[in-house]
């Protein structure tokens, strides 16, 4: 499995190279020697399988962010080239039906190549634009539990805490939870970026418990696989010591207007061990209200059949970077957003941060707002 992975990685990595390598003859093509021609081609395909290289190796710290950042580059030049490809078919065929014979001027061929860079350049501001500036999302959704008083829930997942995602981020998201008047925050999984390091170099300790102490009923979070790289202790520990209160496989009640809510959290599957939805559930009362925060959304069939008003989870990403939410919302029950199965609400979200690199394409910073109401009889039902 590991092999077919890194062989389709290269073959992936060659193919955008070629059509990247063809695209810049393209573009420099007013200017262009056979020399320059040649330098095109070996320059970028040394660029990728150098890079590629040094990831595979390991050779410093984050590699895995260069090569990532190259093949956004060539994915944005293909985008580009596809982009510029339609606009002149258009061009063409309404010439074409206006009874004009269409032809390439030195205009016209300039004018493309100024569309290309346009193009091009509004991609990786639009990507950086759609990863730092996130989107609250508001829903309100109706359990058949009792819950006199309606619940906001701020949902932030995914936020690979990191050097390219600290301090501001955080006080972003306590600026928009305040601005919102949430009662509670709740982050299901992937808090860290594999690691405390620049959490601790940059002192976000202090942002994160400033945030933790401006919601009523704090908040709470499970971790997710990025978290279990290795530091799950260490992060585990940062997390508690600003204030986040875990949820690793446990269950949790806590009093809203007097009204007891259960809150679920399970360990992401990257630990093996990690105690089954039912096993949990039962130790809770379910005809009160049950949220369960579960990272990754692949249970969402099998919890649809059990006692769970609201399950929220991330790791998808909505792809981050198109085309890769089609993936997504292909091989997932709900990859992204919100649906109502079986009387039970569930939501995935496409993620505070980002992973590797701060672009998104097809998808959008965002946290949800859940404004979750019931009825004030005890009675209900159960599936």
């Amino acid at each position: 499995m590991r092999y077919t992975f890194f062989i389709t990685i290269f073959v992936l990595l060659q193919l955008f190279s070629v059509g990247a390598a063809l695209s810049v003859q393209w573009w420099l093509q007013p200017w262009q020697t056979a020399n320059l021609q040649t330098c095109v081609w070996i320059i970028i395909f040394v660029i990728t399988n150098g890079l590629l290289l040094l990831s595979v190796n390991r050779a410093f710290a984050n590699s895995y962010r260069w090569i990532s950042g190259w093949m956004l580059v060539m994915h944005f030049i293909l985008l580009t080239t596809l982009v510029t490809s339609l606009f002149y078919g258009g061009y063409w065929l309404f010439l074409s039906l206006a009874g004009e014979v269409p032809n390439v001027s030195a205009t016209v061929d300039f004018g493309l190549r100024i569309l290309a860079l346009a193009v091009f350049i509004g991609l990786f501001v639009y990507a950086l634009y759609s990863a730092y500036v996130p989107v609250v999302r508001e829903l309100s959704i109706d359990i058949d539990k009792p819950l006199a008083k309606p619940l906001r829930i701020a949902v932030a997942s995914d936020l690979h805490i990191g050097r390219l995602f600290g301090s501001g981020a955080i006080d972003r998201l306590h600026h928009l939870i305040v601005k919102n008047t949430a009662d509670i925050l709740l982050m299901p999984g992937d808090i860290m970026d594999d690691n405390t390091q620049a959490f601790a170099d940059y002192n976000m300790a202090e942002n994160l418990a400033e945030l933790c102490k401006s919601l009523p009923y704090g908040v709470y979070a499970t971790l997710g696989n990025h978290d279990l790289y290795g530091h799950e202790q260490s992060i585990s520990q940062a997390l508690s010591d600003a204030g986040v209160q875990l949820l690793n496989d446990e269950v949790l009640s806590i009093e809203h207007k007097g009204q007891p809510i259960w809150l679920v959290g399970r360990f992401d599957n990257h630990k093996r061990q990690r105690v089954a939805t039912t096993d949990l559930l039962a130790q809770v009362d379910t005809t009160q209200p049950v949220i369960l925060l579960d990272h990754r959304p692949s249970d969402i069939t099998e919890h649809s059949q059990m006692p769970i008003d609201l399950q929220l989870s991330g790791h998808t990403h909505n792809g981050q970077i198109f085309p890769a939410n089609f993936i997504v919302s292909a091989i997932n029950r709900l990859g992204y957003g919100y649906e109502i199965i079986n009387e039970s609400h569930f939501v995935v979200s496409s993620g505070y941060g980002f992973w590797g690199i701060p672009f998104r394409l097809g998808s959008r910073s965002e946290i949800w707002l859940i404004t979750v109401t019931g009825h004030s009889s005890v009675s209900h039902s159960s599936k």
